[in-house]
């Protein structure tokens, strides 16, 4: 139960801040330097965001360290961010999936399919039990 109540928690902190730095890039930074350079540029934000939501969730919810659980975590929140995004793509803009993923640059895209691998792992190498911690003290 901590994997998924993680798993729904770590989803909606990486989603909320994409979502808000999201808007920002289009509206702020997409038209002064154009769509790659300004989704690269968002690249390493959402980078840093992953790595502390993953520790936070791991850490909060107490998720076992054990590979099932924290992988569990991850691809859960994957498939939620995968839905929410085709949701906001394909409902949304009215746009048809092959539309949408065909509209992707190759650079930024391949970038981001690497975040999104880098997004569902992350919770297996973040966070440590308090236990763990207070052995090497």
């Amino acid at each position: 139960m901590p994997a998924i109540r993680a798993g729904l928690a770590y989803f909606a902190l990486v989603f909320g801040a994409g979502f808000v730095l999201g808007a920002l890039r289009v509206t702020l930074l997409v038209p002064r330097l154009g769509e790659r350079i300004a989704e690269l540029g968002e690249m390493p934000l959402m980078f840093v965001v992953t790595l502390l939501a993953a520790r936070f969730v791991v850490r909060r919810f107490a998720v076992p360290p054990s590979m099932p659980a924290r992988l569990g975590t991850g691809l859960l929140a994957l498939v939620l961010l995968l839905a929410a995004e085709l949701v906001l793509a394909v409902v949304l803009q009215e746009r048809s999936l092959a539309d949408y993923v065909a509209s992707r640059d190759r650079v930024s895209g391949s970038v981001y399919l690497a975040m999104l691998v880098f997004f569902a792992i992350m919770p297996v190498f973040v966070g440590q039990p308090d236990s763990a911690q207070d052995r090497k003290a």
